[in-house]
């Protein structure tokens, strides 16, 4: 199913089918959409996320599960879950309804105090890691492997290098890459979130880190992969106040520069990616390759 078919009309077709209830609500588009889901308001309070594509459906069950078992050891709001959409004739996935989260997306400019931010940042990430993982959803397909280890990644970021050819420091990208699979990730598995990006991170009217959102990619493993927001958003002293905060030895810093380096380099060329998102990548890698030559 193309994700241009899943509009906010068959979201409103599909709530007053199943939960009639709420079929007298608006429905209407979020101001800012991901890509594994179309997210829609529902009334005042609540949303329908609808997956985009197959691969996106099982975070559906997994988020129902699992988000309100997180949500009580957590120091900021997280999305929960209200009640799981069947599929239909018209709607071939399972889908979900959500209590509605205040915030806005943490871009720069809405963020008051960066290092404050970061501190925060660290703080829920570090809440998250000691909810216990037992029964947790181990690293896999479901999220995309974030967790797991670098290799699934491998042959893709090699073909990267290559593609790119002088726009960056091919050697340097095969040392930090190779260097991030050699890091072994050797603890007890822990709750990770999986995309700590600024689009899953929200602000108040204050500029201060309101909410974790978008969880589609949380499990359990290495939480290497959540560490990638101190070269995407984080710079100078936030990257500084991040990295004492969190508990991470070299060798996750290593893998953390792995993930960072991987998802900047298959940005850069991507022909889907915003001239905007290319530029942002190549600065990343940039900023990781500096610091692997400097590790």
């Amino acid at each position: 199913m193309h994700r241009d078919r899943i509009d906010a009309a068959l979201a409103a077709r599909l709530v007053a089918a199943q939960f009639p209830r709420w079929a007298a609500l608006p429905v209407v588009p979020v101001e800012v959409d991901g890509w594994d889901n179309r997210t829609f308001r529902l009334g005042d309070t609540m949303t329908v996320r609808l997956p985009t594509a197959q691969g996106y459906v099982q975070s559906v069950e997994k988020e129902q599960t699992w988000l309100p078992r997180l949500a009580p050891s957590l120091p900021l709001p997280i999305p929960v879950p209200l009640a799981v959409g069947a599929r239909t004739d018209e709607y071939p996935w399972s889908w979900s309804v959500r209590r509605w989260v205040d915030g806005r997306i943490a871009i720069r400019d809405r963020i008051a105090d960066l290092p404050t931010f970061a501190r925060d940042l660290a703080c829920f990430l570090r809440a998250l890691q000691r909810i216990s993982a037992t029964g947790g959803p181990a690293a896999g397909a479901h999220c995309f492997y974030r967790g797991g280890s670098l290799e699934v990644y491998a042959a893709e970021t090699r073909d990267a290098v290559a593609a790119l050819g002088p726009r960056i420091d091919g050697d340097a990208a095969i040392g930090a890459f190779e260097a991030a699979l050699a890091a072994t990730w050797t603890g007890a598995p822990v709750w990770f979130h999986g995309d700590i990006a600024c689009g899953n991170l929200l602000v108040d009217d204050d500029g201060s880190l309101a909410a974790v959102i978008d969880f589609g990619t949380c499990g359990v493993g290495d939480p290497a992969c959540d560490l990638v927001i101190a070269w995407t958003l984080l710079d100078g002293d936030s990257r500084d106040v991040f990295r004492s905060l969190m508990p991470a030895d070299d060798a996750m810093w290593a893998r953390a520069r792995g993930w960072a380096l991987w998802k900047a380099l298959i940005t850069i060329d991507s022909p889907g990616a915003t001239p905007a998102a290319a530029v942002q990548a190549a600065r990343v890698a940039e900023v990781v390759l500096a610091e692997h030559l400097l590790s």
